[in-house]
């Protein structure tokens, strides 16, 4: 069989098994607890590997691998923050918010606090940060498929129309399957990446007699670059760049507690025992997930040619793995080499499959429950039209996120998704911590800091050097969003989270300190008791 043939045949084949589970899920859904919260049925061990399939995103498996295959070091420097952050996540604010509220981040917000604004600046940041995140995922599936089907990537249209087709399973998964459909396919992609990220891992560990040392030393021989194994390659070069490291290491570690496709998935289980049990497996499957990415770029950068110029290169790190799986199964024209890398990269599809579709169902989900029943029916919709107004509202995320990430398909995906993490923890942390620590906070504390961290983050964004004037790289490729003949950079860091998100918390006590809305002290109370024991958690109060 053609070598392109097989690959394409296994790759289709995960698709369909995935769309085979969403269908399959769906038949059993009904409502809109099994829509949003698959009906709080599953157990704490498969809301673990769901949990871990969600997190687990194409900027873990693609972007970590990558960025250690090009910068060393200090690409692993992603793999440390993401694993910690999930631990300040699981302290701080889990368990708690899961307790306190029902389907969405904005009903543990809006309990003691006037709905229609709470909930409409809660929506407003889900979507935003679901759209950031979206977009890595958008462009790690857009550099597989092209390598998969053999499509020049400087073929903007071909790789258009890849990344439209990516959006459109995306929408697919959600509207039929809602979360029942999207945690097993969260599931089975667990499953099928850690299997496949291990296999990789022992061949690459076989090719040097499973010495650790001998694997870093022909990487850092093999690369081509001084200090690949110290500090300092990409975020020491001066201080400027050492600033830089600090930001994105504060977005990252104080992220994921914002993220709101994580942090729903603790409404999937039917008590805390269960999402306590969840985040125990959950841990060790992203404990050793992030061990296998760090052999996976060493071990790219050992294997395969990560200079200016090479695929890796070119492909900003995203296709390091999947290259690898090829050349450990034989290289390029092997027929190992082809079924590995079919195999892997399918293991990637799926892991970005499972991703959007959670990201997507989550943001729609708070256009639904948020902003249309609460804020435009005032809480006097049907769970029927709640779940179409998803299903349309999946729809539209799904276009914009295509259009958005059509112009970003040369980014490292892994750095696309520490953006999503700077917005996370600059809007909606604050908001989360105040309200379930804080007795006195209040509605325009809680509005003030969720649009203050938003408007400010994306701001510096927009004039850092991710948009504009970072000039060329040596082989002549925009290192910037915009063309080179636009510089509209004043602020310096390329993650603006160092300073976004103390301007969140400073924003939220600014606006709680302002208001002279009286203190709602026994909501308080009673949202402290729920978040502790979990009272009352399935009966959440929409008002």
């Amino acid at each position: 069989m053609n070598h392109q043939v097989l690959t394409a045949v296994l790759f289709l084949s995960v698709v369909a098994l995935t769309l085979f589970v969403t269908i399959r899920a769906s038949r059993n859904s009904s409502g809109a607890a099994d829509f949003y919260a698959g009906g709080r049925s599953f157990s704490g061990f498969q809301n673990g590997l769901a949990i871990g399939g969600d997190y687990m995103s194409a900027a873990s498996f693609l972007g970590i691998s990558g960025a250690i295959a090009l910068a060393g070091y200090d690409g692993f420097l992603y793999s440390i923050g993401f694993l910690v952050a999930w631990l300040v996540a699981l302290l701080l604010v889990a368990e708690m918010l899961r307790n306190s509220g029902k389907f969405t981040m904005a009903d543990q917000l809006a309990y003691r606090m006037k709905q229609r604004p709470v909930r409409t600046a809660a929506a407003t940041s889900t979507v935003t940060v679901s759209i950031f995140y979206l977009l890595a995922q958008m462009v790690g599936a857009g550099s597989l498929v092209t390598l998969l089907l053999g499509i020049d990537k400087e073929n903007t249209l071909a790789v258009s129309a890849v990344i439209a087709g990516v959006g459109a399973l995306m929408i697919v998964y959600v509207t039929v399957g809602g979360m029942k459909g999207t945690t097993w396919v969260q599931i089975v992609k667990a499953v099928l990446l850690m299997a496949g990220s291990a296999l990789i891992v022992v061949m690459v560990l076989a090719k040097f007699d499973f010495n650790l040392s001998e694997l870093l030393g022909a990487a850092a021989s093999n690369s081509g670059k001084e200090g690949f194994l110290e500090p300092g390659l990409k975020y020491g070069i001066d201080l400027t760049h050492k600033i830089d490291f600090l930001s994105l290491g504060i977005a990252l570690v104080l992220g994921t507690a914002g993220l709101p496709h994580i942090l729903v998935r603790f409404y999937t289980v039917p008590t805390s025992r269960d999402a306590r049990k969840s985040v125990l497996w959950a841990i060790g499957l992203i404990g050793v997930f992030y061990l296998f990415t760090l052999v996976l770029g060493f071990g790219a950068a050992a294997l395969l040619n990560t200079g200016a110029g090479s695929e890796v290169a070119n492909s900003g790190g995203n296709l390091a793995s999947p290259l690898l799986a090829e050349a450990v199964g034989g290289g390029a024209g092997s027929t190992g080499g082809a079924i590995l890398l079919a195999v892997i990269s399918a293991v990637a599809f799926a892991t970005i499959l499972a991703v959007v579709a959670g990201l997507t169902l989550t943001s729609s989900t708070s256009v639904a429950h948020d902003i249309y029943n609460a804020v435009i029916r005032k809480g006097q919709a049907t769970e029927e039209e709640e779940i179409r107004v998803t299903r349309f509202a999946a729809a539209g995320l799904g276009v914009i996120a295509i259009l958005l990430a059509i112009p970003a398909r040369n980014l490292n995906i892994a750095f696309l998704v520490a953006l999503a993490f700077a917005v996370a923890a600059s809007a909606n942390l604050p908001a989360i911590v105040y309200n379930m620590f804080w007795r006195r906070f209040n509605t325009r504390g809680a509005t003030w800091s969720i649009y203050g961290g938003l408007i400010s983050c994306i701001s510096l964004v927009i004039f850092s050097p991710v948009v504009s004037g970072k000039g060329l790289d040596p082989t002549g490729k925009n290192l910037s969003l915009l063309p080179t003949s636009i510089d509209i950079a004043w602020f310096p860091l390329e993650n603006p989270g160092l300073v976004s998100i103390p301007l969140g918390f400073f924003f939220g006590w600014l606006g709680t300190i302002t208001s002279k809305e009286p203190e709602a002290a026994e909501k308080f109370t009673e949202l402290e008791v729920r978040a502790l024991t979990g009272a009352g958690s399935e009966k959440a109060v929409v008002h």
